[in-house]
């Protein structure tokens, strides 16, 4: 989850300049305005897009800094992040696909918080991605015969996939790279609940007026069947997800000693023990799983494979940003990083959670995470006491504003791919912004004015 690790000394990161961001921005751009402009052709050749961007970043950079330390950058990228990064999300796409709500269920204000009520609370013990896998496709098809329905989805991404998560380091990642650097498990439950709570009534109060005032504009449904009672099949998957939860805690309880270097990356073995057990957890659950079950909920590997290429690019691309970031005041970021402590030098909280949470939108809300964690003090136990205020506003920062993106939480993506999929017509990058600048945002600055001073 350390990009910037890559460079090591060579390229000096304070020596690197922004044009080094460009096929990052480029690749941004490209999620942006091609489904939008040209959504055939992005829909048909949005692998060869990223790869264009990696080779337009990878080419010059040999160049420059020579082979070796391209190939270092792109192994650590992968090897330390992206692999464990998909494994993790193919562990639960693939095992959440094999669970089965079967029945009747018609997408009414009510029914449809409390789904979203309760994915908030799942997101903190089984992930927010986990949470979104689990409840993402009963919601949709709770949903299908509704006009208007991007809404529903719109804020299960604001709430399961992103605010959810932010009570415990099972959450989200940026909270469990805080739990792996010392962080205690219940500093992070008791300071974030409060904010979590208080995001969670105010978004769940608004989306069942939203969406009562929807389902009143639509018509009524016609009665095509007759209702049929719920049923819930492939339970077992159900226990390999709280086997991928325990793989994940596995990896961030267990300190082996053993470390492997692969290429100049640095791998340890319960990190190593906590891959293979998840991919063995998603093929136990192809094993297991029968194919009428997959059927039922329409499974497919399409959203996984567009969530893998453009992640690949992403996870390569953005190594200079993050390491211009890691650089502080000496970096070409300096202004940014400057923004965040007064004349004195003490830390200012509300820019914290500000400059930690937009940059989260676009950047590895992980990474961002870390780099702030360390610009503030760096040390755990310091921070969660004399800067125990500042500790929170990264922290509300990096997992709040993921969702302000498509891009700011892995989720995030995922669910656009399986709302689509399921023929909802979800709006494109800058839409989706739309939604969430004018909900968000505004719930963001009352967040602060409540919980921080400037």
């Amino acid at each position: 989850m350390l990009p910037a690790l890559a460079f090591g000394a060579e390229p000096a990161a304070a020596s690197l300049s922004l044009a080094w961001t460009i096929p990052f921005a480029g690749m941004l751009l490209s999620i942006a305005i091609f489904p939008l402009v040209a959504p055939h052709l992005w829909h048909d050749h949005f692998g060869k897009i990223a790869a264009f961007w990696v080779a337009l970043f990878l080419v010059p950079f040999a160049g420059v800094f020579g082979v070796d330390a391209a190939l270092h950058n792109v192994v650590h990228a992968l090897v330390g992040e992206y692999i464990p990064f998909m494994l993790l999300l193919f562990a639960l796409y693939t095992i959440s696909g094999g669970i089965l709500v079967w029945g009747t269920l018609r997408g009414s204000p009510a029914l449809n918080t409390g789904l979203l009520a309760l994915g908030t609370l799942l997101a903190s013990i089984m992930g927010t991605t986990g949470a979104a896998m689990l409840l993402i496709r009963p919601l949709l098809k709770a949903n299908a015969h509704r006009q208007h329905n991007v809404h529903v989805v719109v804020f299960f991404i604001f709430l399961v996939a992103n605010i959810g998560g932010g009570l415990t380091p099972l959450g989200d990642p940026p909270l469990f790279l805080g739990f792996l650097h010392g962080v205690s498990f219940m500093w992070t439950v008791q300071h974030m609940l409060p904010s979590v709570a208080f995001c969670a009534a105010v978004l769940l109060t608004l989306f069942y007026f939203l969406d009562r005032h929807f389902w009143q504009r639509d018509p009524a449904p016609v009665a095509t069947e007759k209702p049929q009672p719920l049923k819930l099949y492939g339970t077992w998957n159900i226990l390999l997800i709280a086997g991928v939860v325990g793989a994940v805690l596995l990896s961030g309880l267990w300190n082996s000693g053993v470390q492997v270097d692969i290429y100049g990356t640095t791998v340890s073995l319960q990190s190593l023990v906590r891959d293979a057990l998840l991919l063995a957890l998603g093929l136990v659950s192809l094993w297991l799983t029968p194919k009428q079950i997959r059927a039922g909920n329409e499974f497919n590997w399409f959203p996984i494979l567009e969530v893998a290429k453009l992640f690949a690019a992403i996870f390569i691309t953005i190594a200079p940003a993050i390491a211009i970031l890691r650089a502080g005041p000496e970096g070409h970021l300096a202004g940014l990083v400057n923004l965040v402590s007064n004349e004195m030098g003490e830390p200012i909280d509300g820019m914290y959670f500000w400059m930690t949470g937009l940059l989260s939108s676009f950047l590895d809300n992980a990474p961002t995470y870390l780099v702030f964690f360390n610009l503030a003090h760096g040390d755990a136990a310091h921070m969660m006491g004399p800067m125990a205020s500042t500790l929170l506003a990264i922290s509300m920062g990096a997992v709040f504003m993921g969702a302000n993106t498509y891009i700011g939480n892995a989720p995030n993506f995922m669910v656009k791919a399986i709302a689509e999929q399921s023929k909802v017509n979800m709006p494109g990058f800058f839409g989706y912004m739309l939604w969430s600048g004018a909900i968000l945002l505004p719930l963001f600055l009352l967040v602060t004015l409540i919980f921080f001073h400037f």
